[in-house]
Parts: C-alpha cells; structure tokens; sequence
C-alpha cells in the first residue's frame, strides 16, 4: 500500500479496503452491518505542521456503523500504520446517515409491498409498480415515539409514463408508506385523500425536446501549453496558492491547509474548509408536505451523492479529475470516478488603470481564478460547491443550486398559498435552502482573533459639520455568545479574522475579511420540529474555539434526532476566544418562490461568500501579474491600437 504524500490526503482504495479488512478481523462486522462512512481521521494540526520535515504521520481512520439488528450505530478508529483497532464505541440512542444502498433497498421494498400495491390500484387503478419512482427521505422527529426508537423513511412516491419520462411532475400526492430501514419493511401505507395526477408531462432530456435552438456557434477554451498548476497526488500548487484536496462521504470536497507564497514566505491562511450541514425546510404545513425537511450532509451524505463529472458537461478547458474513494454499506469498495473537477478561468479584468496624459499606454492585467468544484445530486436537487481561488488573494465559495423541485400535486382549479402553480394540477412548494461551512482559519499561525465591523455615520456635531462623516467601527469579539450574530444591511457588516500576534505593513494585525452575499433569515417557527434539529440557522455567524470534536454544526447525528445539537449546544459554555485557534462558522439560506421557469428543470441559482486578504499584504499582491499579449479580432484585423481585450 502506497504512503499518501501529504498526511489530510483522503483514504485511497486500497486504505479504505484494509480499514474494512482490519474491522472484520477485529470481529466488529456482522451479516447485519453497515458501513455508513470511512474516512481519514485527520492527523493533530502539529503533526501537520511538522510536515514534511518531522517523521511521517501515523494514517488512521474513522468508521461509523450500524447494526441493523440491534439498531445500535458504532464509532471505530482503526490505524492503518500498526494495523489494528483503537477504539470500538456505542453511540447510543442516534441514527447515523442513511447509505446510498439503503435508498435503493427503500425503493425496492415499497414496490414490493402488498398494502402499497393496493393503494395504488384503488387510487389509479395501477397495477403495474415498475413504473413508479420512489425517493428515500427520512423520517425526521416530529414527537412521535416511533421515531426516537425505530430506523425510519418516509419515500415520497411518483408515477412515470415511462421508463425514462420525467417522473417528478407526476407525484403520487395522497399515498406515504412508511418503511422501517432495519427490516427493510413497509409497517404501514398512509392515505390522505385523492389528487388525480396532473396532465402534462415535462421531459427536460434531449432525447425527448423535439425543438432545439440553433445558431450556438462552437466556443472552445485551450491552453496549449498547458495549465498553469501543479499536482502531485491531491496536493495542488497555482499561483503562489498550495493545499490539499479532500474528500469524505458526508462532507464531500473538503480544503486542507490553505497556504499563500508571499514573496518567498509561505504563510497560513485556512487549516480546513468544508460544509458541514444543510437543511431543505419547505412552507406547507398541509399533510402530505409538511415533513419534506432534508438535511442533505447528515440524513443523506454529501461526498456519498457525489457525481462522476465528465468533460465539456460538468467542467470545460483542461480539466484535472480527482477520484472519490468511499465504499458501499457492506464495505465493498466504491470509487466514485472524477469526484473532484479542477480547472483554470478566465474572470474578466483584474485591475486595470488608464492615464489620460498616456492614453496609448493603458495598464490592464485579467484576472485567471482556479476553480475546484464537486456536484452531488440528493435524489431531485443538484447541488454543485465551487471553490475558487484568485490571484489577488481572494477566497471565494459558491453554492450551484440547480436539478428539479421538489413537487406537489393539486385538484382541478385548486391554487395553494404555500407554493406556486407552474404547471396544470402541478405546484412547486415554497421552500429555503439552509448551508453552514466551517472555515478554521490559521492566518500566519494558530492563535487568531474575530472582529465584527459595522460602518455607521457620527452624528451631526463640531467634529462633523458638514454631516457627510461616517466610518468603519470594529468590535472585538471575546466570548462564543457575544460571536452569535446576524448580518446587518444597515451598517454593511463584514467580519474580520486577524492574527495579533503578527502585525502587517502598516502596523495592523494581519487579516482577511469575510463578505457575505445573498442570504435569508429561517422563516419558520422556532418551535419547529426542523429547527430544534437545525438550530445552526438560529444566527448566521458563529465562532467557537477549535475542538476536533466539533465538526458539523447540527451535530454529529441529526437523522431522527431531537434537536439541542451541534452549536447551539457548543456555544452555550461561551468560551473565550480571543488571541486563540479559532473556528469560523457561516450559515447562509436561500429562499425559494418557485416560478414557471424553474420547471421542469432549474436553471442554476447562485449562494456564497467572498474572503479577502485585508491587511495581509503588504500591496496588492497581483501587481506583479505580467500583461498578456494583445490578440487579434476575430476577424482576423488587428485591433486599434491600445485595445485590449476586457
């Protein structure tokens, strides 16, 4: 077995192959096992900071599973290194992740189900269930006891006219089996009434839209002399930026030990980067739709509903793929080929300056950003994670919201307030999407400090005269509490992460500072079932002091669970964390009114946020960037003289 090259490297095949080996000698793998998760438990940050230079690192791994006999979920650390088990626990009282096997095993059972089979003849008069599409949701807690003792789905059903017909805008409105995942049984088929199914099909596939647009005249990206980063294994170099890829089952594409060459000196600026949970809370309280509540990263798993990219589809130039190595619940291997897609982009002007005494001269440099990018379908939703890295030092995360809505189904002449009708007898719930992404900052080291800046004016007054005075104030945030906040258009509130310990040209702590863009506010009760789950939606900024422990901000369980987890529970000890290794924490939503053109398939709708070196640099640190030489038209003319392309 080869050693990885950088100790956050994810597992390879082979170490996932011998952690399941190692596990099954250790006798801790029944008939009735699952595997929810393998995955590379992360070295201490001074064993990787002592990388490559100290001894290498001990390669161990974390396991979640779960035994469907006994409804227990289990934790084990196993190293790779000395070959043997280090730790064996019982969690009790959870429900780990659902496993893409037991989304295939749901569906199957609900089609051989009897009372589900009757149900549908009695309703449509279909006998025939080969062509009906179920999708896995899980159950949630709604206060039923069930819930906190039984490994439960609640598939929502649908009916195509074919084997390759759209099937989502036939949804089966009125029938819900329930499934117990551990028998792998339908204990009942609830009914809730009779919604005939709408009339008109809505096909999106090529194969089956009879009309295409024409006139797209072919638009090729080349590098002839080829890219301009480095990879060796998943470590990747561009443009004085270095880290490493990573990648897990819930998670999906991870960020490791981000670095920056400023002249020479390689200096920190994020340890890690990664989402750690979304929620998908949908506004009709009617009920056949009011526990549509997913929560894509713990129910379902990120990096386990990842995609196999593929060129000039997912990602288009000079790609570099990065395969996923995970393994199916009964832990045979499972490689999710071209997980992890990376490439160069054009971005348009990255600074540009014109003297008007010179204007023949103009000085112009385009910007070029790397983009590292993973897409996961979570059965009717697509979800792409875009991580782009830029020249001038600029961190950016985007959020790629596209696939097909989630539908209900309404009676001739029927309207609903709580969801838009984009189709005859079809509507489209109004809905959020909730993301929350974990950003460990070590900007030049370890110990780091949170401002809040807000921007307000002085008021009228000897010092402002003339009323036009208004600047950025900062506050130093000491305690997790004081931390929890809210953004805030009225005074442009940023946040910004410093080193005090390290000052920069100007005599200011170095810094970066964090941009929010697009985001909601939860619209729902907090007496929601949901949001004692998601009780990260509470506030849109949180800072905790680096804990291992802490990784996923609704907890480590959130299938099934009660609530209570995760950072409102972390965050209740207010610990201080000032001058000390601090993580960042940002939720940010999406609020969904569903309009006709999103039908029958989305087009992409866009979330994030922006990080900036403020007073990292000592200047601009993309003004050493070389102009590129001026083009010819496409005419094949030479453009005037001082064009350049913008």
């Amino acid at each position: 077995m080869s050693t990885p090259k950088h100790p956050l490297e994810p597992l390879s095949a082979a170490e996932v192959r011998l952690a399941v080996a190692l596990l099954k000698d250790a006798g801790k793998v029944t008939r009735t096992t699952r595997f929810v998760s393998v995955s590379l438990k992360e070295p201490p940050k001074a064993a990787v900071h002592a990388f490559p230079c100290a001894e290498s690192v001990s390669r161990e791994v974390f396991a979640v599973l779960f035994d469907n006999a006994t409804n227990a979920c289990y934790e084990a650390t196993v190293s790779l290194t000395d070959r043997g088990l280090l730790a064996w626990v019982h969690v009790p009282g959870v429900q780990p992740t659902m496993t893409a096997d037991e989304m295939i095993e749901c569906e199957q059972a609900v089609l051989a189900s009897p009372e589900f089979q009757a149900a549908l003849k009695t309703q449509y008069g279909v006998e025939d269930t080969s062509r009906v599409m179920v999708d896995i949701w899980s159950a949630g807690y709604y206060g039923q006891a069930e819930e906190g003792s039984r490994r439960l789905a609640r598939p929502l059903c649908f009916l195509r006219a074919d084997p390759t017909d759209n099937g989502y805008v036939r949804p089966i409105e009125g029938i819900r089996p329930v499934v117990d995942l551990n028998a792998m049984q339908v204990i009942r088929v609830e009914e809730y009434g009779h919604w005939p199914l709408p009339p008109q099909p809505g096909n999106y596939a090529a194969d089956r839209v009879p009309v295409k647009r024409t006139g797209i005249k072919p638009l090729e990206i080349t590098q002839p002399e080829g890219p301009s980063f480095e990879v060796d294994g998943y470590q990747v170099r561009w443009q004085n930026w270095s880290f490493v890829i990573g990648f897990n089952a819930r998670e999906g594409l991870t960020l490791h030990h981000l670095r920056y060459n400023d002249g020479g000196v390689d200096r920190s600026v994020l340890y890690r980067a990664s989402l750690t949970e979304m929620v998908v809370p949908y506004g009709d309280p009617g009920p056949t739709q009011f526990r549509k509540n997913a929560f894509d990263v713990g129910e379902y798993g990120m990096g386990a509903c990842a995609n196999s990219l593929e060129l000039g589809c997912d990602c288009l130039g000079l790609i570099r793929y990065f395969d996923a190595h995970l393994c199916d619940s009964r832990g045979n291997p499972l490689t999710i080929k071209n997980a992890v897609c990376m490439h160069e982009e054009d971005y348009g002007i990255l600074w540009k300056h014109t003297d008007r005494r010179l204007p023949d001269s103009p000085e112009v440099r385009r910007s070029r950003r790397l983009v590292v990018s993973s897409v996961s379908t979570v059965e009717n939703y697509e979800y792409g994670f875009f991580w782009y890295l830029y020249q001038d030092g600029n961190i950016q995360l985007e959020v790629k919201l596209t696939g097909i809505l989630s539908l209900g189904t309404l009676r001739p002449g029927e309207t609903s307030p709580y969801g838009s009708l984009i189709a005859p007898q079809l509507y489209a719930p109004v809905h959020q999407h909730f993301f929350n992404v974990r950003l460990d900052f070590d900007l030049d080291g370890m110990n780091n400090s949170v401002y809040r800046v807000d921007v307000s004016a002085d008021e009228p007054g000897p010092s402002n005269p003339h009323g036009n005075a208004f600047a950025a104030r900062p506050t130093l945030l000491a305690t997790e509490k004081q931390a929890r906040d809210h953004l805030k258009l009225e005074t442009a509130r940023t946040w910004r992460v410093v080193n005090p310990n390290v000052r920069g040209p100007v005599g200011e702590p170095v810094g970066y500072k964090f941009l929010p863009m697009d985001n909601s506010f939860p619209l729902a009760s907090p007496e929601a079932w949901w949001r004692k789950r998601a009780g990260f939606v509470n506030y849109h900024v949180w800072v905790t002091p680096f804990d291992e422990a802490e990784r996923y901000a609704a907890g480590d369980y959130p299938n099934q669970s009660q609530g209570g987890d995760g950072l409102v529970k972390w965050t209740e000890q207010d610990r201080p964390i000032v001058n000390t290794d601090v993580v960042f924490w940002y939720t940010f939503g999406h609020t969904h009114i569903p309009r006709p053109e999103d039908y029958p398939v989305m087009p992409t709708a866009y979330i994030g946020f922006l990080l900036k070196p403020n007073g990292f640099f000592a200047m601009n640190p993309a003004n050493d960037l070389p102009p590129q030489a001026k083009k010819t038209a496409a005419s094949g003319l030479p453009l005037a003289k001082g064009d350049c392309c913008h």
